[in-house]
């Protein structure tokens, strides 16, 4: 098994750290992590440190750092625009994007969300996006952080925006003629993917996006939830650009 990945504000300078905080306290208590194992510390921007256990302590770790690494980010980067969604099924999405290799999340406030995140209840709802995102990461050992991007409720025309200015941009939709697996992609910049919520994406919203530059695209025959059919086309997306 893979040493388990812990994430920090910033590397260590020096070879010997103490993991302490809600990290240390997953390292030491959840994970037991003993004198002699070995784990990854990662700042979530592509740095590095493998590191041993010297000393366990109340919620801490006593580390050794044994070597420092770096991971260049990858090229294009992988932007998913998803549909706000009922109940855990944005969360899900989340989770399993990020696993999957999603680079940016954006919540989208789309007209046929039956969810709305407005005022705290947005800021609320955001933070547990952030939060799975950083848990997804930890586990599929990921050394960049995926970011959760825009304001709470991403409203369709600043959607549009982003969309004109990516290298590429397709949306997710079943009566499209084009299939992701065939459609012509970017070498550099982003490649921004949406992902409707459970209602679908209303006409004047795909009318939106294509004028932005935006290719409608389908996955096959089989219409899948919000909660999948991002992981799906970031599936596709992985390995159609060698990531996989």
């Amino acid at each position: 098994m893979s040493a388990p990945l812990f994430l920090v504000e910033a590397l260590p300078t020096g070879d010997s750290v103490t993991l302490d905080g809600p990290e240390g306290h997953h390292a030491a208590t959840v994970q037991r992590l003993r004198v002699g194992e070995e784990l990854l510390l990662a700042d979530g921007r592509g740095g590095t440190a493998t590191a041993v256990v010297r000393a366990v302590g109340r919620g801490t770790l006593d580390l050794t750092v044994t070597s420092r690494g770096y991971v260049d980010a990858d090229v294009p980067r992988l932007v998913v625009v998803q549909g706000i969604a009922k109940g855990d099924r944005g969360e899900l999405a989340v989770q399993a994007m990020t696993e999957v290799g999603v680079d940016e999340i954006v919540p989208w406030a789309a007209s046929r969300s039956v969810t709305q995140w407005r005022g705290e209840r947005g800021v609320r709802a955001r933070d547990k996006w952030v939060a799975t995102a950083r848990e997804a990461a930890k586990q599929a050992r990921r050394p960049w952080l995926p970011v959760v991007a825009g304001a709470p409720d991403e409203p369709t025309a600043r959607v549009a925006r982003r969309i004109a200015g990516a290298g590429a941009a397709f949306v997710l939709h079943e009566e499209a003629d084009d299939r992701l697996t065939t459609v012509e992609l970017p070498a550099t910049g982003e490649i921004v993917l949406v992902v409707g919520p459970e209602g679908g994406i209303a006409p004047v919203e795909l009318d939106a996006f294509t004028a932005a530059g935006a290719r409608p695209v389908r996955l096959g025959p089989s219409v899948l939830r919000t909660s999948t059919a991002g992981v799906a086309a970031l599936t596709v997306l992985a390995t159609r650009l060698g990531r996989w």
